[in-house]
């Protein structure tokens, strides 16, 4: 009885899973196929600032509830195009990543609108041990001395380092632009992009003091409020200890008394009149 039971159940069994695999094929069979198109894509990987070519991209069907905005189906007008960011293999290409037309290949193609490009020598130090990579922002600190006020009681000299500029974009190392990489690269030369402000301060800084580098985080938009470093705030324990210097009056002349004027030289005899003396003077 118990055999008869479980054959019962393993053939209802069967015939409900042919039943669900029927019902599934159908549906798949009447379901709409999901409809494609042809965009350009990239045949291989492609470096920022590079002109582009026609043979460079090939058609590749694409989802066409997912075409990115700005793709291209055709590559013919990709012609003489220059890129401004990197493309692997495979990937779309938009015209949001592409250079405004007539622009030149090269670093010229990467500066913003309103923007310029200045170069500063680095070391390995400055350069933040050659992590400062294109497509890092960084903080721009000088060391300087200050020009003492003549007119100041405590006239002298002291030394400062100051944050004069703050998330600044680095274009390119030495002559790479690449932004793909994360390896270090040590170099002696960094092209930033600045505005024509900040190109006349950061040429001034480099002019009067020291340049430092300070990478910084790149979805970091805080600005730094900061004073600047001097040896005062750095060491105020040594700085207390140090007398200030002394500024002396310039001593004021001295005025010499009046002296009243001599009496005039008189001549004078002595009279003798019985028992009587006196004194005349003429």
């Amino acid at each position: 009885m118990k055999n008869k039971r479980a054959v019962i159940m393993m053939a209802l069994a069967v015939v409900l899973g042919l039943l669900a695999v029927a019902l599934a094929a159908s549906w798949l069979l009447n379901a709409p196929g999901a409809t494609t198109g042809r965009i350009v894509v990239a045949r291989s990987d492609v470096d920022i600032g590079q002109r582009l070519a026609p043979e460079m991209f090939k058609l590749a069907d694409w989802p066409a509830g997912s075409v990115p905005k700005g793709a291209f189906t055709d590559p013919s007008p990709l012609g003489g195009r220059v890129l401004k960011s990197s493309l692997l293999a495979g990937e779309p290409i938009s015209e949001a990543k592409l250079a405004p037309a007539g622009t030149l290949g090269g670093l010229s193609a990467l500066i913003a609108e309103g923007k310029r490009a200045i170069t500063v020598r680095v070391n390995d130090v400055i350069g933040v041990a050659g992590f400062t990579l294109p497509g890092n922002y960084v903080d721009i600190i000088v060391s300087t001395e200050t020009v003492p006020d003549p007119n100041a009681a405590r006239a002298r000299e002291q030394s400062i380092s100051k944050i004069v500029l703050e998330r600044i974009l680095v274009l390119a190392v030495a002559q790479e632009v690449s932004r793909d990489e994360t390896k270090p690269k040590v170099v002696n030369a960094v092209t930033l992009e600045v505005t024509p402000s900040e190109a006349e301060k950061l040429d001034l800084a480099r002019s009067v003091g020291t340049l430092s580098l300070a990478l910084r985080n790149q979805v970091d938009p805080a600005a730094a409020a900061t004073l600047g470093a001097t040896k005062e705030n750095l060491l105020p324990a040594l700085a207390a200890r140090v007398p200030a210097p002394v500024v002396r009056a310039p001593p004021r002349p001295r005025m010499q008394q009046a002296r009243a004027p001599a009496p005039p030289k008189r001549d004078c005899i002595s009279v003798i009149n019985g028992l009587h003396a006196s004194q005349e003077c003429f």
